[in-house]
């Protein structure tokens, strides 16, 4: 049967293709040729657009894309008091700010900008009949960044206080959305797929940080940050590989490492899992606890634009169905269609045919 609530048995990870009309109103914006007011119109068009869409292909979600965003994660912490964004030495500073660094006390204030992209997700969404999913980035990833150099010690002598003020203000941040009318929020979240990566635990080590420690205590501040959410409430989470130039993996190495700490110990509602080049197997799997955890199996890719197999795919879950029962099991895209501004290089067109079929998968397995 498909489930009535989230996470579904055809998911996705949230951003979409940025349509060529934000594109070109964004580029207007830079020029000073139209208004804030005006780009605001412009995206909350696209937005309607786009949630309508996926209704009308069969999805029982839908998200905004991130069309709001620049970036899918600075553009969040931006909106935190006590961080700021700036530019890498890389960045031009006629350019977006492309990094973020702790400054003061971090705290979830009660005007972030993301408490009002998900109330125009939600009057669109409650229009075409579809459930909001919002989707932000992780706490631990500020942490796993940021790190020492780009945290001020007048702020955080010591950074285990930037752990403890960034769980308490991801609880903040959950209760507001819930109040606002989120039931669906997603934490997308790359530290532990580079957790499952030798090459990125080696780099930690000569750095000098231990990597062996993270696993437990992010589990905590997580686990922390989502305690009190309402029954009502799903949180899942994104374990994202693929990095923003849409051709190559921030981190490579199967799932065991984490998998025992992340499916067993973190009390995630669902997780939408990366299966492609260096994910490994589905073994892993086994540490996800009987009971209403889904595994979401990320094996529709998001970077090309050929449309797998329908076989292909009920193979790979039957696969997956091993290590855990096929109930709590679902199907979604690897990752997200867009990274900020930029966008894989898939057709508008690709991107609705693999959501399509992600539907068509889901009913063929499970049932109308």
């Amino acid at each position: 049967m498909l489930r009535t609530k989230p996470p579904f048995r055809a998911d996705h990870a949230g951003s979409l293709l940025r349509p060529q009309k934000i594109s070109e109103a964004r580029a207007k914006f830079a020029r000073q040729q139209i208004s804030a007011d005006e780009l605001r119109r412009i995206e909350d068009m696209e937005i309607e657009r786009l949630v309508h869409k996926q209704s009308a292909i069969g999805l029982q979600l839908a998200t905004d894309g991130e069309l709001r965003r620049g970036s899918w994660h600075l553009d969040f912490f931006a909106g935190l008091e006590g961080c700021e964004l700036y530019h890498s030495a890389a960045r031009s500073p006629d350019e977006r700010p492309d990094a973020v660094r702790v400054v003061g006390t971090i705290d979830f204030p009660d005007d972030h900008p993301v408490l009002e992209e998900f109330r125009v997700l939600q009057r669109h969404a409650g229009i075409a009949h579809v459930t909001p999913k919002l989707t932000i980035p992780s706490p631990v990833m500020l942490h796993f960044y940021v790190g020492r150099a780009g945290t001020s010690p007048q702020a955080y002598p010591q950074l285990d206080g930037l752990l403890h003020d960034l769980a308490k203000a991801y609880r903040k941040a959950v209760r507001a959305l819930y109040d606002a009318g989120c039931r669906y929020l997603q934490f997308d979240d790359t530290v532990w797929a580079d957790l499952c990566s030798p090459d990125v635990l080696q780099q930690m080590r000569e750095r000098g940080d231990n990597p062996d420690q993270l696993p437990q205590l992010y589990s905590r501040i997580i686990n922390y940050a989502i305690a009190e959410r309402p029954a009502d409430m799903v949180i899942t989470t994104h374990v994202c590989r693929s990095n923003g130039d849409s051709s190559s993996w921030l981190a490579a190495g199967g799932y065991e490492p984490i998998a025992e700490t992340l499916f067993a110990r973190t009390n995630y509602d669902g997780y939408l899992l990366e299966y492609a080049e260096g994910a490994g197997g589905f073994a892993p799997l086994r540490f996800l606890p009987r009971g209403p955890k889904v595994a979401m199996i990320g094996a529709i890719a998001a970077q090309d634009g050929e449309l797998e197999s329908k076989d292909d795919l009920k193979r790979k879950l039957q696969e997956a169905a091993q290590f855990v029962p096929l109930e709590q099991l679902a199907l979604a895209p690897q990752s997200g269609f867009a990274f900020g501004e930029q966008s894989t290089p898939l057709s508008e067109q690709a991107q609705w045919d693999k959501l399509r079929l992600a539907v068509e998968v889901a009913q063929e397995v499970w049932g109308r």
